[in-house]
Parts: structure tokens; sequence; C-alpha cells
């Protein structure tokens, strides 16, 4: 190995080693929150359970963060088989880098999600992707439940079973929204390829249902960064947030 090599392996090292450390923590911050929950006054317990929530939403950047780096682009928002059909999620394609190495592993991706093949890892729960802000009314529902979908569309940041480019300008990594918090009551199975279009968010007002006091709906850029996505901004303010480069529509 060069000395010219060496300190950019040395660089990937500590980057692995800062997103592992970051999930320990993130990790036991779940456990702590799980097990005081029950103890703390009401108004403590939904700062308790927002807090969680934004630390879901950090692990899930992270983890795309650390695909990015890895496959030098986004994991597509689904998988397809040579017919086009949709076979796995994007949430699917970052376990690994989200300490669920085991699951994956678990699962035959030329097979579709729901296809029997894949039933035990249907089976588990992925806690990062549930907000703890809405208990689940079944057993089955704490299994299947998340309320993380990625913004899907032609310019932003997931576009169907296309993996896109990572912009190389920090302004937009910072900018960007990749995947938003669903409304109350709305959930997709974690395994399933199901999101949300651009234009199905764009429609979303102010008045909207959210797990959270102050209508706030989580939002992850593509740096990892966590944001409040802005309800009551214009419609032209929400969309630039979508978009890594300008749509040659609007051109």
């Amino acid at each position: 190995m060069s000395n010219a090599a060496q300190p950019r392996a040395s660089r990937r090292h500590r980057r692995a080693l800062t997103l592992v450390e970051g999930l320990i923590v993130a990790a036991i911050l779940v456990v702590l929150v799980a097990v005081l929950l029950p103890y703390a006054p009401r108004g403590a317990r939904e700062a308790a359970r927002r807090n969680a929530c934004l630390n879901n939403a950090r692990q899930i950047g992270m983890a795309l963060v650390a695909y990015s780096e890895e496959h030098g682009e986004l994991p597509p928002a689904y998988t397809v088989d040579e017919a086009g059909n949709r076979l796995h999620s994007w949430r699917t394609l970052i376990l690994p880098y989200m300490e669920y190495q085991s699951v994956y592993e678990t699962i035959d991706l030329t097979k579709p999600w729901d296809d029997p093949a894949n039933a035990s890892a249907r089976a588990e729960a992925i806690f990062p992707y549930a907000c703890p802000s809405e208990p689940a009314e079944t057993e089955r529902e704490t299994r299947e439940r998340c309320h993380y979908v990625a913004v899907c569309g032609a310019g932003c940041a997931f576009d169907g079973a296309t993996p896109q480019s990572l912009p190389t300008n920090r302004d937009e990594l910072q900018r960007v929204v990749a995947v938003v918090e669903t409304p109350f009551d709305r959930w997709v199975h974690w395994m399933s390829p199901e999101d949300i279009s651009a234009e199905e968010l764009l429609r979303l007002s102010a008045d909207v249902q959210t797990r959270h006091p102050g209508g706030i709906l989580h939002a992850i850029c593509l740096d990892g960064h966590r944001e409040h996505w802005p309800l009551d901004a214009t419609r032209e303010a929400r969309r630039a947030l979508l978009l890594i480069a300008s749509d040659p529509a609007d051109e």
C-alpha cells in the first residue's frame, strides 16, 4: 500500500468508527427511554417520545450517509425484478448500516418482500423505523409499522428503481430533504416498497394531524441531519427543499 493511500484508508476507518459509535449511542438512548418512560410525568413522557423519534431520524440519516459513502450513490427507492415488479425497499437496503445485519442476511433480495421466503424477516421489528409517540395497537403492528418514507419524484433524492447520485455541493446536501415522517395514523410495513411522492407531500397542509405538539413532521436531509418539514411554508419554498437540481419542466 502506498503512503498516499494510507491516510485515505485511515479517514475511512475513522468515519466508520464515528458511524458505529453514533449508532451505539442511539441504541442506548432508545433503551433508556423504554425503561424510564413509564415513571415520568405525562409532559416529560411526550418530550422523551419526541426525542426518541428524533433519535430514530438520526439513525436513519446516518445509515443513508454510510450507504452512500460505500456505494457512491443513494439506494434506489425500491429494487425491481426483470419484469419491473417491485421487490424491496431502500429501508431494507440500509439495514446493515443500522446494526441490523443479521436481519438483512435472512432476506432473499431476488424474491418480493412479501414472498413466503422472507416471512422471518417480515416478523422482525426494526425499532428506529417506528415513532414511539404513536403506540402500536397490536403486537403485529409493533413488528411491522414504519413511520418514515422516502420522498420520490423526478429531481428528488429518490426516483423509483434508479439510484441517484449525491450532489457535490455541501449546501445542497444540507438543504435537500430525502425522507419524511408520515402524518398521524399513517404507516407502511417497513419492508414494503412504498413511500410518498413529492406531489403528495406538497399537498399536505398545515392542519394535517401529526404525532408531535406544534404540527411537527420530522425530515431527514441528504447529509443525515434532521429538520422539521415546514408545513406552513409556501408550496414553492417546500418544493425547493426536495429538488437536488432544477426540474427541467420548470425551466
